[in-house]
């Protein structure tokens, strides 16, 4: 893996509810862990009807799902609570233990997981270290807290770079697909 790839999401989502979560399911996938503020709701507001709807339906179809918070015990439960979600506050993410401890709770590995978040150097680069499947989404909203806001900045690197691959990847794959016919 190049330097810059470890910090590269799979897949990159508008939000989490436009997700074609069916489809990973079908391909094998059985644990979800998701960040939650900006990525499931607004920063610090509490579970809302949408989270609600979306977990009784991935709870539904089959996933294990677990919330996954760099914050404190408190805010953590309430929130998940409401979800029927299991939870792990102070995660230490991007460190491995949180996202080891979350998929040994759910039952499942690296293999079948999938990571759901807003933030490269949070929520994806600790769960790519472990070789998890992941998903950045869009941040729901532009107000953040300043430590966050400055991370941003280098994030928006990360992502033109990653775009530049993907664009040359596909450009490759073009280039090969026509060479073959």
């Amino acid at each position: 893996m190049r330097f810059l790839e470890q910090f590269y999401p799979n897949v990159r989502a508008k939000s989490v509810y436009d997700f074609p979560f069916e489809h990973y399911y079908a391909k094998g996938y059985r644990g979800l862990i998701f960040d939650i503020d900006n990525t499931l709701v607004f920063h610090g507001a509490p579970a809302n009807a949408e989270a609600k709807a979306l977990f009784k339906k991935l709870h539904a179809m089959g996933f294990s799902t677990m919330i996954l918070s760099n914050n404190k015990e408190r805010r953590v439960s309430d929130f998940a609570r409401p979800l029927q979600s299991e939870y792990i506050y102070k995660a230490g993410k991007p460190f491995r233990e949180g996202y080891l401890r979350a998929m040994e709770y759910m039952g499942t590995d690296a293999k079948n997981t999938i990571a759901i978040g807003d933030q490269i150097f949070t929520d994806i680069w600790g769960a790519r270290l472990l070789g998890i499947f992941t998903v950045l989404v869009r941040p729901l909203h532009p107000r953040e807290e300043i430590q966050i806001i400055l991370k941003r900045i280098p994030e928006r690197l990360l992502l033109k770079a990653y775009e530049g691959a993907r664009r040359r990847k596909k450009a490759l794959h073009d280039e090969t697909d026509h060479g073959t016919h």
